[in-house]
């Protein structure tokens, strides 16, 4: 953990490289240190084709992110997080910005019971 999700309109896909992005979040993740196992970060996106935003009537876009946490983290450390991830987010939209209407959020969910896991790519870090 944690798992970031993004979802994106697919009119931005020409105006976006999504792995730079992912690997941008990873990092804003990993510059946490420690509140997260470097070998837990995974962060995928998927390009949403069907979709309205607002009215309708104009080729806005959204960015939506979802990150995936377990249990045992402080506010001030899941604040943190949220607030690195969505900085990186505005950084890497802000010229898009400037010229296009596009919707950006985040929202933070936390697991409440038990998750089931095997992992073995902490053994690199």
């Amino acid at each position: 953990m944690p798992h970031i999700i993004i979802e994106y309109t697919d009119n931005l896909s020409a105006h976006m490289d999504i792995r730079k992005l992912l690997g941008n979040i990873n990092k804003a993740v990993i510059d946490q240190k420690g509140v997260f196992p470097v070998g837990g970060i995974r962060s995928r996106a998927y390009e949403v084709k069907d979709y309205c935003v607002a009215d309708g009537r104009e080729n806005d876009a959204f960015v939506h992110a979802k990150i995936k946490i377990g249990k045992g983290r402080s506010d001030d450390e899941k604040s943190n997080v949220c607030e690195s991830i969505f900085q990186v987010m505005e950084n890497y939209f802000n010229a898009y910005m400037s010229e296009h209407y596009l919707a950006l959020s985040l929202e933070l969910a936390e697991f409440q019971h038990a998750t089931y896991k095997s992992n073995n790519i902490h053994q690199r870090f």
